[in-house]
């Protein structure tokens, strides 16, 4: 064959392609445990840090084991869904569904002697998702910790709600009113010292300057675009 030629330079050309796909399916095939195993791990290490708890992705599993005492999956009713392991829910398609038809996980994890419920919630960014866990206290009301995480949100802007100095004013913060009512939290626009100055100290936390609207998107994730789907359950549960 003529190597000169526009027949070798096709062949030539193709059978290169062939080879590095094939090598690029191969390697996909083979990381791909890989890479399901450290999501499920970051996954243990998010719920575990709602709770104070912090972890490796070498040692998630076992914290996991260890502090996460039981797990389940819930209805909008506050009811609990046999058949369902809530560590596999996947909440974004749960969301999509109607709301008498969703299931949410729900995580029970005790550390030093306090146990705290865990919720998983998601919404919707200024550029796309949007996620988190909630540790309540045994009244199932109180917030011991918040984690959240984002896809694509603006960085030094609304990416900060996945920054310490944002996710700690949240500790304390009630869901329900003094007269049982869900009211949940508020994220007030303004910067540090904005929920203080509205006088929002039980269910009010400061939001990020020049980030609102991804703390607005937050904010609609803790009441009706998600957390208000476990309100029949935390009702149900601060009576036990």
């Amino acid at each position: 064959m003529n190597v000169q030629g526009n027949t070798y330079t096709f062949v030539y050309a193709s059978i290169l392609v062939v080879v590095v796909a094939s090598l690029l399916a191969f390697i996909a095939v083979k990381l791909q445990p890989i890479q399901a195993r450290n999501i499920q791990n970051e996954k243990m290490q998010n719920i575990l840090a709602s709770a104070g708890i912090e972890s490796s992705r070498d040692k998630a599993k076992e914290l996991f084991d260890k502090h996460i005492t039981k797990s389940m999956a819930i209805n909008s009713k506050g009811e609990i869904v046999e058949g369902q392991v809530a560590f596999d829910i996947d909440l974004k398609k749960q969301l999509d569904k109607d709301e008498a038809n969703r299931v949410l996980p729900v995580f029970l994890c005790e550390n030093q002697g306090n146990t705290y419920a865990i919720l998983q919630v998601r919404g919707k960014g200024l550029w796309g998702p949007i996620w988190g866990y909630l540790a309540l206290e045994k009244d199932y009301n109180t917030i011991f910790g918040a984690i959240f995480d984002h896809k694509g949100e603006t960085p030094g802007l609304g990416a900060d709600i996945n920054k310490d100095w944002f996710e700690h004013p949240f500790k304390g913060k009630k869901l329900f009113d003094e007269e049982g009512k869900f009211v949940s939290i508020t994220v007030y626009k303004g910067g540090k010292g904005a929920a203080k100055a509205i006088g929002d100290l039980d269910h009010g936390v400061d939001g990020i300057s020049g980030g609102t609207i991804t703390c607005k998107a937050l904010e609609t994730m803790l009441n009706a675009d998600c957390l208000v789907n476990y309100v029949e359950f935390l009702k149900k549960s601060k009576g036990k």
